[in-house]
């Protein structure tokens, strides 16, 4: 195929799932001319599994990258079904907050935002191959033939990368969705040196609302006064939609025990490693064969359409096995099934191969987010994308990277374990990952990033100014608690008395 010449950029981003549209915002918003090219255009930021974002570890996640200046907690607030705060009952650390998003208007509008960015192009087009001139990265290539330059490429393909989807004892090269997949691009990684691993992921299968028997399942409803994600958020989504809690049983597992032979997780089909902390149902059923039922979620995708995910279900069953087993759960005896579950096998890049600024060690001007790094979920891609396109337009500006330490983010915990052990399995970050988790909470967020932000760019004058009024309050009230003395009086007493609390001895 005939090369042309198609335009030179600063900063190229090859992907626009989550890893993706993070690094190209941020590179353009710094003021990098920043290319965005994505297989698909209607597949910007595209949930293909769960349409959540946030939860234990990951809430904290799209704090930080809002309080970076990234946009993933901002299209959350605007485009959620439902809100929650997590382990409630737990301290502050621990907390966590999880929206239930709708997945179509979160793409919608994500794509919109990029969009609407003044030093972004986001096109259509697959890139086979990188150019690589005096051993550093200077470009990509398309199918087509177009030939894009740029000081640096950052690479989020996620598992489009060499893809292929398992159903039973179907299995075909495909992208997530049944999307086009990028099979040459991870044939040229290997050729230039890199070392790439087979990781799986799976995702269950999605069922009409309208068959369901809500009568026969637990509603799990939103919070009535909602948080937000975001800290420049000011109005909150208050029209929420309830998930709903049912549970598989004997019939379930029975169906599973009986058809293993056919399911690709207990025969040579599947060869790729999966997430230990995401498993798929059959997987479930026989670790833990103790266990009478497991807990089965069911999840709406959007406000306007009539697929729910059946959360808990995950699985790579042929399909007239998942039909089975789906009727034998409460509330889904009569389900029409919409779409069938799977499993989906992909390239994911050794990370130990990177600096912890997410450039490649083997060639400069590089970088690699997201899945392909070996990690799972969308927010864990996020982070990643996010520092990745800050540290790419930091390079093209001849300025030293941003590196987060542990005891700054869990996004630096997320990074610093991937460059310095690698990983042997899809990486999901946890609270018990973090040995600074005391101080990585939800609400302090902002005061630990939001200077960063500020100094690279990301952040406004005008937000950074209400973030130091907000910090100006903190400390004088520090300063008042520290002067203000509480003495043993009776009304004191009779006051901790009232709340069930001991009485003091001694002032404080």
């Amino acid at each position: 195929m005939q090369v042309y010449d198609a335009g030179k950029y600063d900063v190229i981003v090859v992907g626009a799932g989550h890893a993706g549209v993070e690094a190209g915002l941020a590179s353009g918003r710094m003021g990098a001319r920043t290319l965005m090219l994505t297989i698909n255009l209607d597949m910007v930021a595209f949930m293909p599994c769960n349409p959540s974002v946030g939860g234990p570890a990951k809430g904290v996640v799209v704090r930080e990258i809002d309080a970076l200046g990234g946009e993933m907690g901002r299209n959350t607030d605007k485009t959620y079904v439902q809100m929650r705060m997590l382990n409630t009952g737990k301290g502050p650390a621990v907390r966590a907050l999880r929206a239930q998003s709708d997945k179509w208007d979160y793409q919608h509008e994500m794509k919109h935002t990029i969009e609407k960015e003044p030093n972004i192009v986001l096109k259509q087009g697959l890139v086979d191959r990188l150019v690589i001139e005096d051993g550093v990265c200077k470009g990509v290539i398309t199918n087509g033939g177009a030939k894009y330059m740029a000081d640096a490429v950052i690479l989020t393909t996620g598992t489009f990368s060499r893809g292929e989807i398992i159903v039973g004892e179907l299995r075909y090269s495909s992208g997530p969705n049944n999307q086009q997949p990028s099979v040459k691009l991870s044939e040229h990684l290997e050729e230039l040196g890199f070392i790439l691993r087979r990781f799986k992921t799976g995702t269950p299968p999605r069922v009409k609302s309208s068959s369901i028997d809500y009568s026969k399942a637990e509603i799990q409803p939103g919070d009535e006064n909602p948080r937000s994600f975001s800290f420049d958020t000011t109005s909150m989504v208050l029209d929420q939609l309830p998930c709903w809690l049912t549970y598989t049983n004997e019939g379930t597992h029975t169906i599973i025990n009986e058809n293993l032979s056919r399911s690709p997780m207990f025969t040579a089909t599947k060869k790729g490693t999966g997430a230990r902390y995401c498993p798929s149902i059959e997987d479930k059923i026989v670790r833990f064969s103790d266990k009478p039922r497991h807990q089965i979620f069911l999840e709406p995708e959007g406000r306007n359409t009539e697929e729910v995910y059946v959360q808990g279900l995950s699985t790579s069953l042929p399909e007239d096995v998942q039909e089975k087993m789906l009727r034998t759960i409460p509330g889904l005896e009569n389900v029409e099934m919409m779409r069938v579950g799977y499993a989906i096998e992909y390239d994911a890049v050794m990370p130990d191969q990177l600096w912890p600024s997410l450039e490649t060690k083997l060639i400069p001007g590089l970088f690699t987010a997201g899945q392909l790094n070996g990690t799972s979920g969308y927010e864990e891609a996020a982070g990643q994308g996010l520092m990745a396109g800050i540290n790419a337009c930091r390079k093209v500006q001849n300025k030293e990277p941003i590196i987060l330490g542990r005891d700054e983010a869990y996004i630096g915990v997320l990074i610093d374990d991937l460059v310095t052990k690698g990983t042997e399995e899809p990486y999901r970050l946890l609270t018990s990952r973090a040995e600074y988790r005391l101080l990585l909470r939800h609400d302090n967020a902002d005061l630990r990033l939001t200077e960063i932000g500020h100094e690279i760019g990301l952040i406004s004058d005008e937000r950074y100014a209400r973030f130091l009024q907000k910090k100006a309050e903190i400390e004088e009230e520090i300063k008042r608690l520290q002067k203000t003395r509480i003495k043993p009086t009776e009304e004191v007493q009779s006051m901790l008395r009232d709340l069930g609390s001991a009485e003091l001895k001694d002032g404080i």
